[in-house]
Order: C-alpha cells, then sequence, then structure tokens
C-alpha cells in the first residue's frame, strides 16, 4: 500500500492536511477555558451539520459503534422493545448490540440491497396499540450494500401510525457526505463518527439527542458509565469531560465542521452526488450493476459491485492493494465475494475518483475480466465535464 494514494475505502476517508495538522497539537490542560474554546465550537459545529436547532450533542472518545451504545443505554431498560429492519451488516451489528443489551428486538428481514420497508414500519406500529414499541432504529446508509434509506418515509411511517417511539438513525456514512435533517425528520438520537464525513480517523463517536431523547433519559435503567450522557454534559457545563478527552480530534472536529460549514452543506451533498454519479457511470459502462436494487437507494458515498457470477470479488480488491497500492472496500456479510466496494465520500474531488476508476479498469483487466481500459473513465468524465460546464455557464 502506498501513502501517496488516496484511499477508496468506505472509511476512514482521505484526510486533508490541514486537518491532519489541526489534530497534531501541543497537549493543553483539558480543564482549562482553553479546552472551552476547541469543545464549544466543535458541538455548535456538529449541531448545525445535523440540520439541528434543538439536538444536544456529545462527543465521546470512541466509534460509531460507541454512539449506538450511547442512545441504547441513556434511553432504554432491560426488556424494552426496539423495531429494525436487518438489510446489511451494519443494521445487524445494530441488532446485536440491542439483543446483548437484554432489549427484545423485533427484526424485518430486508432483502440485502433494499432500502428501509417504512410501509412495513408502519404495519407494525400501527398494530402495537399497547405502544410496547420503544425505539425504531434505522440505518440511513447501509455501508456494507451502498443503500440509503429514506428516514423522512420512516418519520412518516411512525405518524401516520400515531405511535409515540423514538427514532434513532445510524449516520455514520451518510451524515456530513449526504443531506442529513435531524428535527425536520424528527430523529430522536443520531449517530456519527469522525472517520467518514467528517474526514479525521477514527475515534469520536458523535451523538446528537433530541428533547424528547433527553427526556428518556431519567426513565432508562440501563447500565451505563462511559457512555453517560449525563456526566458528560456536567463535564461540558465545566468546560470539561467527566474523564481524559481526545483534545487533538476535537480540535480537528472544530475545524472539520468549519470546513463543510464555509464550503456549504448543500454544496458538499452536491460533490458528493457528482463524484458517485460519475462512478455509477463507470459501473455501467462496465457492464456491472450496483448491490443496491434501484436508483432511489443508491447511495451517494459507497458503491457495492456486483461482479460476475462465480468471479470472487475480493480478488479486485487483493490485487489493487498488492501490484498499484490503492485501498478498495471488500465485500461484507451475505456479499462478501460478490462485490467490491468503492467509497466516494469525505475529502474526495472528480480528479482524484477518475484515478481510483482507472485502478479498478487496470486490476478487473489484469484478472481477465472483459473489461475496456478507459471506457469507465471516459463514462465518468463525462459527467464530471457536463458538470463543470454546466457550473461554469451558470456561473
Amino acid at each position: 500500500m502506498s501513502f501517496q494514494n488516496p484511499v477508496f475505502i468506505p472509511g476512514p476517508t482521505n484526510m486533508p492536511e490541514v486537518l491532519r495538522k489541526a489534530i497534531d497539537m501541543p497537549t493543553i490542560d483539558h480543564r482549562s477555558p482553553l479546552f472551552g474554546k476547541i469543545l464549544h465550537p466543535a458541538l455548535e459545529g456538529v449541531k448545525q451539520v445535523l440540520k439541528s436547532k434543538t439536538a444536544k450533542v456529545f462527543v465521546f472518545p470512541s466509534t460509531g459503534t460507541g454512539g449506538w451504545e450511547t442512545a441504547l443505554s441513556n434511553t432504554l431498560s432491560a426488556g424494552d422493545k426496539v423495531l429494525a429492519a436487518r438489510n446489511g451488516m451494519f443494521s445487524q451489528r445494530w441488532i446485536d448490540m440491542c439483543q446483548r443489551h437484554g432489549l427484545n428486538v423485533q427484526v424485518v428481514e430486508t432483502p440485502w440491497g433494499a432500502g428501509l420497508p417504512a410501509d412495513r414500519y408502519e404495519e407494525i406500529l400501527t398494530a402495537d396499540k399497547a405502544h410496547e414499541i420503544k425505539v425504531v432504529l434505522a440505518t440511513h446508509n447501509e455501508t456494507a450494500t451502498g443503500v440509503r434509506s429514506n428516514i423522512a418515509a420512516v418519520r412518516r411511517a411512525l405518524d401516520a401510525a400515531k405511535h409515540p417511539a423514538m427514532l434513532f438513525v445510524d449516520g455514520v456514512s451518510s451524515i456530513g457526505s449526504m443531506d442529513f435533517r435531524m428535527d425536520e425528520w424528527g430523529v430522536d438520537v443520531a449517530v456519527t463518527g469522525s472517520q467518514k464525513g467528517f474526514m479525521l480517523p477514527a475515534g469520536l463517536a458523535i451523538v446528537g439527542f433530541s428533547p424528547k431523547a433527553m427526556a428518556a433519559i431519567e426513565t432508562a435503567t440501563l447500565p451505563r458509565t462511559f457512555f453517560d450522557v449525563r456526566d458528560m454534559g456536567k463535564g461540558y457545563a465545566n468546560n470539561a469531560y467527566p474523564y481524559t478527552p481526545a483534545v487533538g480530534l476535537l480540535n480537528g472536529l472544530k475545524l472539520s465542521t468549519e470546513m463543510l460549514l464555509d464550503e456549504g452543506l448543500e454544496n458538499v451533498f452536491a460533490r458528493h452526488n457528482r463524484i458517485a454519479n460519475g462512478v455509477r457511470a463507470a459501473v455501467g459502462a462496465w457492464g456491472m450493476d450496483l448491490c443496491a436494487q434501484s436508483p432511489d437507494v443508491y447511495s451517494d458515498t459507497v458503491s457495492a459491485i456486483r461482479t460476475p457470477e462465480g468471479f470472487n470479488a475480493t480478488s479486485i480488491v487483493n490485487r489493487a492493494a498488492d501490484a498499484y497500492g490503492v485501498a478498495f472496500g471488500v465485500g461484507l456479510g451475505e456479499v462478501a465475494g460478490k462485490v467490491f466496494r468503492i467509497g466516494h465520500l469525505g475529502s474526495l474531488t472528480d480528479v482524484m475518483t477518475l484515478s481510483g476508476l482507472a485502478t479498478v479498469e487496470m486490476v478487473m483487466a489484469d484478472l481477465g475480466l472483459n473489461i475496456k481500459l478507459g471506457s469507465g473513465v471516459a463514462a465518468a468524465q463525462e459527467v464530471y465535464r457536463t458538470t463543470a460546464l454546466q457550473t461554469a455557464k451558470a456561473a
């Protein structure tokens, strides 16, 4: 693997040099007012990225998985009922965590490649007359399959059923890269991490709690210590943490949110959509299909690409790493060996993406697939050139 080449895994993502320098800082007193000047702007920046005016933001030294646990342990009690669909590796892992915490999970089995079944959610919630379901889990972007689900539709299902359950959303590979509207969609807990849209190393679990979720904390009885948001909130009030914080990463998060907001969130989302459209054009030119079943669920941050029947897709990832020093993502779970993944999120440009597509073409040719060198690159170039020309005319 080469340090000079960009990575095309779904995370951790490429890191801008300015962010790498921001996390490389001298030691400071993390209980001093100076730390508060890093902490509070970072929290406020995340709140703006979530598009929320009411959320309480908490940042733990952890990963998105720790964010899942924060959501569950602070709001639920053993035996509480949770509704979730299993449509990929990461929805499955959140379900598994619920079960390990002694929660009663009603699982809606959903094909890998499909989005969340909001209509089925509505049926189940409507039938739950006693309101036993306390939380609905939703994976906004299933990183294993390259599927984006409609969170607004899930909220409409809750509202149509007149059900009081809270809505928890895994936005680990969407927040900061694709449109996320915490307040508008009625999300009660939003979970993400530092290593994807925020363009930082792994190490921070980032969660936003709605007022409803904050109220649920008072009656929840699941054990929590490290992930107790009450302790964290008390620390924040004194420019501190209840334990030692990851100061450098928080300094990076402060700058990362500034960069996203300076670019303009809508411009960030448009950039990701444009880059993804180029990747999808390349996949079509190769005569291949995405794991995502239809355009309405295509992800703008990761594409899982199906290879021909009988071909081991993992060999593409291995060959790219060994021969060309470039990293792509392997298939996971039910699609292991059937897909390879191109991550196109975070700090990425059209030009960087073209280099990744060119590498994939060389690898596939090396492995004997019927690929014309340059075909996918040309298809993506047409997308990027057309967009650039339209932008220039509009200016």
